[in-house]
């Protein structure tokens, strides 16, 4: 396989999840020749507006949000080189189903979430809709969220549900002619964040007498998107686009505040917990490990 023969599809559930997950990754495949396929399920039309100038926008407002987070995407995707990025079903298909947070800490489905959200979409008819798009770019990897979306977000969660299905339905011979020929994705991955990366990184700053990034978490109980290091299989070390990951952040103004206290990471460690990105290997032959510990390609194997 040629460096420009390799294609790559991420799912993501919202403007903004994909480059706080897989933004170096992307950039960095990109600039290696790969074919980078993004996908993303809803506008985020109910996200919280982070710019006191644009409040108005929100969506208990003049529910705007969305449109605008369109711009603020296509910025982020110029920035890490992305050139073919979509909607699933295109733009306002699926409404952002909205959120709330549980007792236990979690994200969950908010008490009344409207009709029309991803959260109550239907799993086949979602499916087909991605199973054409994976039979028509016919990608070798395919990433998306674990079972749990990361944090509980119900629309993480239907994408990972989308996504498990529409990968299983494509690769059927018999399934929908109508949508393409069938196509079995040779690899899939669920997004991670390493626990002990990041349990690390937030001793380093609190040592270093930094109480304010990371506020609030506890590096020997860390939220369940950190992944015990013994599950993860891949680390993509995108150490020289972190840069670039940070600046397509900031694109995305309305719900990221990259200079706050999540993202305000001196340069070495900010390097460190940003620019390396985790996966956990689904489906499919993993690589072989390389100096990290893990698989160091995510189209090895192939």
């Amino acid at each position: 396989m040629t460096l420009n023969d390799r294609r790559m599809l991420l799912v993501h559930a919202h403007p903004d999840d994909e480059t706080i997950g897989t933004g170096a990754t992307m950039a960095k495949y990109v600039e290696d020749g790969a074919k980078v396929t993004l996908v993303t399920c809803t506008a985020g039309e109910e996200g919280e507006v982070l710019v006191p100038g644009l409040v108005h926008l929100a969506s208990a407002n003049e529910d705007g949000l969305g449109k605008h987070r369109v711009g603020e995407l296509a910025e982020a995707m110029r920035i890490l080189g992305v050139t073919d990025h979509r909607f699933l079903g295109g733009f306002g298909h699926f409404r952002d189903s909205g959120m709330k947070w549980g007792d236990d800490g979690h994200a969950t489905a908010a008490d009344n979430t409207r009709p029309d959200t991803f959260w109550h979409s239907d799993l086949t008819d979602a499916a087909n809709i991605l199973v054409e798009i994976i039979r028509t770019e016919k990608p070798q990897v395919v990433i998306t969220y674990d079972q749990f979306g990361g944090y509980g977000h119900p629309d993480h969660v239907q994408a990972h549900r989308v996504t498990t299905y529409a990968v299983a339905l494509a690769a059927a011979p018999s399934y929908r002619h109508d949508l393409g020929d069938a196509w079995d994705v040779p690899k899939v991955y669920w997004s991670a964040m390493s626990a002990s990366r990041m349990a690390a990184g937030i001793r380093q700053l609190r040592e270093s007498g930094d109480s304010t990034s990371f506020e609030g978490m506890d590096p020997d109980n860390l939220p369940p998107f950190a992944v015990p290091d013994s599950d993860l299989s891949s680390a993509i070390d995108g150490g020289e686009f972190v840069d670039r990951k940070m600046d397509a952040l900031r694109a995305h103004a309305t719900q990221v505040a990259v200079d706050g206290p999540f993202f305000a990471l001196s340069n070495n460690i900010g390097s460190k917990v940003w620019g390396t990105e985790f996966y956990r290997l689904v489906k499919g032959r993993p690589g072989p490990a390389g100096p990290s510990g893990f698989e160091e390609d995510l189209f090895a194997g192939l």
